[in-house]
Formats: structure tokens, C-alpha cells, sequence
């Protein structure tokens, strides 16, 4: 409970709907809902996202510098991607309704959707989200210092990067005609053989009818 709120005041809120604080929107299916301390002042330590996914959409690598956060599945599935900075290896988890992936404050992490109509939370213990975006280090980060560090030709770097929207937050871009990654890869699987509901997998979830 905030120490710092009167509880007795008109101006307390305790509920909000989610729905009509929409922070990124590519399009009806793919989307992002905020709540933080500033849409609900009666909130201490804690926020989320809640968002929607087609199938091979992506929410793009990223970090958040002041929060731990946990992935919950609602509906559909989900590749959740992580680096580990103490073994520095790739932890690839695949998540379906009920499941979650907790991931520690300040891991660079993103989140494939396998199919469409994918819903997830994304839970966080601080009142407002701070995050760092990889098409934020890539485009802000200047050209002749990319390729000096890494030895690279700086107009082909600068050329690579020329189409990068900053932030690109959902990608691939709605005009992308590449091949986009997949749910084939070997990922890791969180207790594949638990399955508490069955009756929530996607094949027994009725037709999305949007927000």
C-alpha cells in the first residue's frame, strides 16, 4: 500500500480500463496496452503491458533498467528470448496460456509470437516502465563510432540501418516483405508435459473478436 496516498480522498483511483491507454498500435492485431502509477495513482511498485500479437511478430529486443519483468501467457503462444550476462547464453523459452517467463531487471529480451491471436501480460515490479530499445542503440548510436569500434565500412553500416524506425517496438514493419523467424527452431520448452488447463489451448479458444 502507498504510505504516501489518503485512501479517503475522492481522488484515490482504484480501477482504470486498460484498454484506452494504447502506447503502440502496428495494427488491430498487433498492439500494446499500458498501466502504470500514472494511469492508476493507487498503484506502488508494479505495472504492466498487456498486448496482442499475429503469428511471426516480434516485440523487439529490449531492456528495462528498472524492473524485473514477468511474461504471462493469456492466450495463443510465444517464443520468449533472453541473454543471460553472467553465462552469456541465448535462453529461448516457449510459452502457452498459463505459463510464464521471468525476466530479471536489465536482461536484453524479446518476444516472437507463434501464432495469431497471441495475448500476453507483461508484469512489472515498478510503478512506471523504463525501457531501452535495440532500434534506439542502433539508430541513435553514431555511425563513425560503429564503425570505428567494430571495424566496419560506415556507409554500408549507415545503409543497414537506414530503414530502422526508431523505436520500432513491434516489428517486422507492415511494408516488410522478408522472411520473418519462426516458432521451428529448437527451443526450450517450460514444463512441457504440464499442462493444469487444458481447456485454454488455442485450438479451444473461441474466435478472436478484437477490443
Amino acid at each position: 500500500m502507498s504510505s504516501n496516498l489518503d485512501y479517503t480522498s475522492p481522488s484515490t483511483e482504484f480501477t482504470f480500463d486498460v484498454n484506452t491507454n494504447t502506447i503502440f498500435k502496428k495494427d488491430n492485431a498487433n498492439f500494446i496496452n499500458m498501466l502504470s502509477i500514472n494511469q492508476l495513482n493507487s498503484l506502488k511498485d508494479i505495472s504492466l503491458l498487456d498486448f496482442s500479437l499475429s503469428a511471426n511478430n516480434v516485440i523487439e529486443p529490449h531492456y528495462h533498467q528498472n524492473a524485473n519483468e514477468l511474461v504471462y501467457c493469456i492466450c495463443g503462444k510465444a517464443n520468449v528470448s533472453m541473454i543471460n550476462p553472467f553465462t552469456k547464453k541465448l535462453h529461448e523459452y516457449s510459452i502457452t496460456p498459463g505459463q510464464v517467463v521471468n525476466v530479471p531487471q536489465g536482461w536484453w529480451h524479446y518476444v516472437v509470437a507463434c501464432v495469431d491471436h497471441t495475448h500476453m501480460l507483461a508484469i512489472f515490479n515498478a510503478p512506471t516502465i523504463d525501457v531501452i530499445t535495440a532500434s534506439d542503440i542502433l539508430t541513435l548510436t553514431p555511425s563513425n563510432i560503429m564503425a570505428h569500434t567494430y571495424c566496419l565500412d560506415e556507409q554500408q553500416w549507415k545503409n543497414a540501418i537506414a530503414p530502422i524506425k526508431s523505436p520500432t517496438t513491434i516489428g517486422p514493419p507492415s511494408d516488410c516483405n522478408k522472411s520473418n523467424p519462426s516458432c521451428t527452431q529448437q527451443y526450450q520448452y517450460m514444463n512441457p508435459a504440464y499442462s493444469p488447463y487444458p481447456y485454454m489451448h488455442p485450438s479451444f479458444m473461441p474466435p478472436y473478436q478484437g477490443y
